[in-house]
């Protein structure tokens, strides 16, 4: 799980990677996330040849991010990598609420509900990093949780999300133990990465059995 960007492009998801020597990224339309196997100016020099100027990219950095010559830093925060090596945890149903799992056709929903919600950058291919599991209401899709990075015997639970009107119902955690069920039916690991001051959804990923495995920083970096 170290690097795990770079885990996953040069290894389970080696199929959406655009790459120029040391560096690697997602196709657009399915991320926006980014990785290096080294972090140096070299790292950062073939990352740059991979975008056009203007473009922006998603990395995992070890430290807080350092300026870079040719780049603008234009966000970021720390944020914790959180691993369940437990069993997925029993959660209690939510009434008659249905789970379906989406698709394609579901793609549209999706992205207006990750706008709304912003758990992370969601676009018109992202669905396609796996299965993805929502809930609807009166023809409304509510809410939803799926997989994203894939790396050799694990895979990220992301895209969890809630409208706001009907948050606090716990179709989050119901979602996301589907998705652990799923798996580890594959004898997989879950993990997942969140935001350091998101102090609610810490608490919700430790009752579902995720410990805080390592800090890391997420940058948001724009080629000039």
């Amino acid at each position: 799980l170290d690097n795990v960007i770079w885990q996953a492009l040069t290894t389970r998801q080696s199929h959406f990677a655009e790459s120029c020597n040391g560096a690697r990224r997602f196709i657009p339309e399915v991320s926006p996330l980014a990785a290096f196997e080294c972090e140096n100016s070299q790292g950062y020099e073939s990352l740059a040849r991979l975008l056009k100027p203007g473009e922006t990219i998603g990395l995992f950095l070890d430290n807080a991010y350092q300026a870079q010559l040719g780049w603008t830093f234009v966000g970021g925060a720390p944020l914790w990598q959180m691993v369940c090596e437990n069993r997925v945890p029993a959660v209690s149903s939510v009434g008659e609420i249905q789970i379906a799992e989406l698709g394609a056709k579901d793609s549209p929903e999706m992205i207006e509900l990750t706008a709304l919600t912003k758990p992370g950058p969601f676009d018109s291919r992202t669905h396609q990093f796996g299965t993805y599991f929502g809930i609807r209401l009166e023809g409304k899709l509510v809410a939803m949780a799926g997989e994203r990075l894939k790396a050799p015997g694990h895979t990220e639970v992301s895209a969890v999300c809630t409208h706001p009107d009907y948050a606090g119902k716990g179709y989050a955690a119901r979602l996301m133990a589907k998705v652990m069920e799923l798996i580890g039916e594959r004898r997989e690991t879950p993990f997942l990465h969140v935001r350091e001051d998101n102090v609610r959804a810490i608490e919700l990923y430790r009752r579902l059995g995720f410990q805080l495995r390592v800090r890391r920083h997420f940058a948001v970096l724009r080629k000039r």
